[in-house]
């Protein structure tokens, strides 16, 4: 009875583990945007693969004023040096699921709901210069497992607010 949400990725990967086994398959300085393509990384028919301006990848590597330059690798400051001849690709893959469970009686009128969140996360971020990976970078959660609760002890009415103040009669 009680609602279940699902986020599948529509990539080829269905595990963290594919995912970070195909990356791990790109080379830098070896590996061509060609390559990526049968690799699975390709931004025109991939989906959840953006393209990034080398000003996206500058936002990505010099958030603030703190990191300059001089802090990035080699291949990565050369790249934005180059300008319209730096590009990146960002991955990002999330599968989830939530599912609910407790009391459904609470849960449907608002007073306590709770969901358990299983499922893996993956970001990829690859650098390319004149059409060549020259840097990648990975992160992610292999394994996703939390609990959410959420308590409003006077249920439907804890968010009512506002709407107090525009009933009619009591202004």
């Amino acid at each position: 009875m009680f609602p279940v949400d699902d986020n599948v990725p529509q990539n080829s990967w269905q595990t963290y583990e594919q995912a970070q086994s195909a990356f791990d398959k790109i080379r830098p300085h070896q590996t061509t945007v060609s390559d990526l393509r049968g690799m699975g990384f390709d931004p025109t028919n991939s989906p959840n693969i953006r393209v990034l301006t080398y000003l996206d990848v500058i936002q990505r590597f010099l958030p603030n004023q703190s990191v300059t330059k001089a802090d990035l690798p080699p291949d990565v400051r050369y790249c934005l040096e180059a300008k319209d001849g730096c590009r990146g690709f960002e991955l990002v893959i999330e599968s989830s699921k939530h599912k609910r469970y407790g009391n459904l009686p609470l849960d449907i009128l608002g007073f306590k709901k709770k969901t358990r969140v299983t499922g893996w996360s993956f970001r990829a971020l690859l650098v390319v210069q004149n059409d060549i990976v020259t840097y990648k970078l990975a992160s992610g959660e292999p394994n996703i497992d939390r609990l959410e609760k959420k308590i409003k002890p006077l249920g439907p009415f804890q968010e009512m607010d506002g709407v107090v103040g525009r009933l009619p009669g009591l202004m």
